[in-house]
């Protein structure tokens, strides 16, 4: 936070409101004039992309005339490394994907068979035809010419442009969300928001969530308990938080909880500032079985009764278990009243492959015993 340097004896009432008010003003113009300079630049990139595609179908011009373009444009602009054949190229391609620049056309009817856009889609611009338009300078050029490859489905890239600019993903963040499969993931998990929470906080709540979690960055955790995990997951809170989303803060975890004299230790305690809830988490190194929703729905109680502030909605509960099966998932939030999710997460499986290929101990024993024979 940014504190006044005091230069008088003392400071006037109401400066500071009007010192931070200032403050704001000067970050969302730098922010407005980052925008429209990214906005600029993909709009001239889009246009020179445009203009190669025009003139090779006009004039029937080859290849060549993009490398003779970038070598006269880079002489008359040496300082510019915007030029280079293989970006102008970048160009062509970036015009080719998006004809309709600045926005990507995607079929409404295809937003609305996929579960993740419900949320997203009071928030599009529909121009009244059977298309939504995905503004394309939500995200710089660099993440342009990184997804354009890596993703070809339309309504997959419009996710990933839309999820990009509202998590603030960097390039390489992006690119990882997309090698782990993020958007089969969002929203995916085992639930009960529908029957629990109102309708526009259910929407939201399932679109927070998703199965699996991808904790890869533990490193080869593979037969670690669930309190080597929580170590693990609290040592490397920024990708923690990261893979959780945005809007998740860290409270604590073995968050301690007293109940009619009886001490509670929840594994993971967080909240959302999307919700406006307390996300009790649970950590099982096992696989999903029913008893521990009980659990859960135990500690979401205490949480309500003795955590939770008037102002605050109702606490959900997210159990994280090393595999599940869906059924018995949907089978044990029946009955539930309160708002719960259950999804898998992954590590690296590494460790595990290669302690599967190792000698057991009885193995090496027997070995030895047969040598000694």
């Amino acid at each position: 936070m940014e504190e006044a340097t005091n230069i008088f004896p003392f400071i006037p009432e109401g400066y500071d409101k009007w010192r931070k008010e200032i403050i704001s003003l000067i970050k969302l113009s730098k922010f407005k004039a980052a925008l429209n300079v990214n906005a600029e630049m993909l709009a001239l990139y889009w246009k020179i992309g445009a203009d190669i595609i025009q003139k090779q179908k006009e004039k029937g011009w080859g290849a060549q005339i993009v490398a003779q373009l970038s070598k006269d444009l880079m002489n008359i602009f040496p300082e510019d490394k915007g030029f280079s054949e293989r970006n102008l190229r970048n160009m062509k391609r970036f015009a080719q994907n998006y004809p309709d620049f600045p926005f990507l056309q995607v079929p409404l009817a295809k937003l609305q068979d996929e579960e993740i856009w419900q949320v997203a889609l009071a928030k599009l611009c529909n121009n009244g035809d059977d298309f939504v338009q995905i503004p394309l300078t939500q995200i710089t050029w660099y993440h342009h010419i990184s997804l354009l490859p890596k993703v070809k489905d339309i309504t997959q890239r419009a996710f990933y442009i839309m999820t990009t600019a509202m998590e603030g993903w960097s390039r390489d963040v992006m690119l990882m969300q997309i090698d782990n499969g993020y958007v089969y993931a969002k929203g995916k998990s085992i639930n009960n928001f529908t029957n629990t929470l109102p309708p526009i906080d259910s929407d939201l709540a399932r679109y927070t969530f998703k199965d699996p979690y991808n904790f890869n960055f533990l490193g080869t955790v593979a037969l670690q308990n669930e309190r080597d995990i929580e170590n693990e997951l609290t040592n490397k809170i920024t990708e923690f938080l990261l893979e959780m989303g945005r809007g998740f803060a860290f409270v604590g975890r073995q968050y301690h909880l007293m109940v009619d004299g009886d001490d509670y230790y929840i594994d993971l305690l967080m909240y959302n500032l999307k919700l406006h809830c307390y996300v009790a988490v649970e950590l099982k190194a096992v696989e999903f079985i029913p008893e521990f929703v009980s659990k859960l729905n135990f500690y979401i109680s205490a949480i309500d009764e003795y955590v939770k502030l008037p102002e605050d909605k109702p606490t959900i509960g997210l159990l994280l278990c090393r595999t599940k099966s869906n059924t018995k998932a949907k089978f044990a939030l029946r009955g539930i009243s309160q708002p719960l999710g259950i999804a898998q997460y992954e590590t690296e499986k590494l460790f595990a492959d290669v302690a599967s290929s190792l000698p057991q101990i009885e193995d090496i024993d027997n070995e030895l015993d047969s040598e000694k024979e």
